[in-house]
């Protein structure tokens, strides 16, 4: 969330950097909301004041043996009109604070400015795409063999955007979820953390979930009303640190979790249907930083470039683009995509979002830290995918495979496999 001190103090101009998202901000309801907060709290304080001159008028009158039933009635209606007012004021509130939770996060200043995917801006390339010397095959065709990859199965459990992997493919999987782990907490200084995979609604509320985008969740049926099964394991993770003040020398905190994610794909109606490529349940490891605002920048990069390293380890050719201010997502301030070469569909496709919050997740969340001087202040959020699993596997697939439709392990995945090298 913006800090409602600066959108009031600021609204017009917010609305003209929000213009640069695509995001149109309704400045003249807003104004209406926030004069008639202030009017009502004038009006309630005014009540108030009278109601305690009042008070002491009933205290002073009993003192002094007089009656008091006239300033008691004067009492009542004076309480009764406060009590209405409060009631005004309190739905005011509410409809301001639905309209701050709506407005995206600001970006930062060196966001390329654009209105889509088309203008995003290339930061950096890794690798060459592989030249074969047959018609490279996607990884619906070789997953499917020996239905290794069951896409039909799948759909008869659970309805289309599942699959079932069997055997090797299985393995491979795991080996990836392995590998990934090990890395990040090995060398790269993550904590290992396993949360929830379902969660209440102030969580999807903390990283911006809600309540703009309900409709890419899962509700869960139960006894218990508003929760939702996770999206990321951001949800959970970034959540842990929600309603809490931590000390500086605790900073950054650094989490890596690992985790099933579930989305309804909500207005993605035929895009990306074949394969595994947009599914409702997917694997997914994720990078999560928790740090002091000086710090937040040079953290993203180095977040990047810990997600990078899963790419190179696996040589994969990859590029790192910058997301513009069409692009960027909801509560971003900046944000980074690894983009995957897969030869089945010869292009990139996203594997990884790597981004700033600012402190927009943190004071939704609450979220802050104690420095030395014992200053209390929101702490900034970051997180990106390191990786998205299940895409990271097809990348495998699609460029290890040779002309006899064999799959070659990645040699860093074949002691995760047990020594195997082909899978046939």
């Amino acid at each position: 969330m913006l800090d409602p001190k600066l959108v009031r103090q600021s609204i017009n101009n917010i609305a003209v950097q929000l213009k640069k998202r695509g995001f149109v901000v309704d400045v003249e309801k807003f104004n209406q909301l926030e004069e008639q907060r202030k009017a009502l709290q004038v009006k309630m304080q005014d009540l108030q004041n009278e109601r305690n001159v009042r008070s002491k008028e009933v205290g002073q009158a009993k003192a002094k043996g007089q009656s008091v039933e006239a300033v008691l009635g004067s009492l009542k209606q004076l309480s009764d009109e406060l009590k209405s007012v409060e009631e005004q004021f309190a739905t005011t509130q509410l409809d301001l604070d639905d309209f701050l939770a709506q407005l995206p996060n600001l970006t930062h200043d060196s966001v390329p400015a654009g209105a889509g995917e088309e203008d995003n801006q290339l930061i950096r390339q890794w690798g060459e795409p592989r030249q074969f010397s047959f018609t490279p095959k996607d990884h619906v065709d070789l997953g499917c063999h020996q239905q290794l990859m069951d896409f039909e199965t799948a759909a008869k459990l659970s309805g289309a955007r599942f699959v079932i992997l069997r055997g090797p493919l299985a393995q491979l999987q795991r080996a990836l979820i392995q590998f990934m782990m090990d890395l990040h907490t090995r060398e790269h200084g993550y904590q290992e953390i396993a949360v929830p995979y379902i969660v209440n609604a102030e969580c999807c509320y903390g990283v911006g979930q809600l309540p703009k985008f309900k409709e890419d969740l899962f509700a869960v049926e139960s006894a218990e009303t508003n929760r939702y099964l996770i999206s990321t394991s951001e949800v959970s993770v970034t959540n842990t640190v929600r309603d809490q003040i931590i000390e500086e020398a605790q900073l950054p905190l650094k989490y890596v979790c690992y985790s099933s994610c579930f989305r309804s794909e909500a207005g993605s109606y035929g895009k990306d249907m074949r394969g595994m490529l947009r599914q409702h349940q997917f694997e997914k490891v994720e990078l999560v930083q928790i740090v002091r605002p000086e710090l937040s920048y040079q953290a993203l990069e180095d977040l990047t470039k810990h997600a990078e390293t899963v790419l190179q380890r696996l040589e994969l050719p990859y590029r790192v683009m910058g997301l513009c201010t069409g692009d960027i997502g909801f509560a971003a301030a900046k944000t980074y995509d690894l983009e995957v070469w897969l030869p089945g569909q010869q292009r990139y496709r996203e594997i990884s979002s790597c981004s700033n919050t600012e402190a927009f997740q943190a004071r939704r969340m609450k979220a802050r830290y104690r420095d030395a001087a014992g200053k209390i202040e929101l702490v900034h959020t970051l997180n990106g995918s390191g990786l998205a699993v299940g895409r990271t596997l097809i990348a495998v697939v699609e460029n290890y495979q040779d002309e006899l439709g064999r799959i070659h392990i990645p040699r860093v995945l074949q002691p995760y496999m047990g020594g195997m090298e082909v899978i046939e």
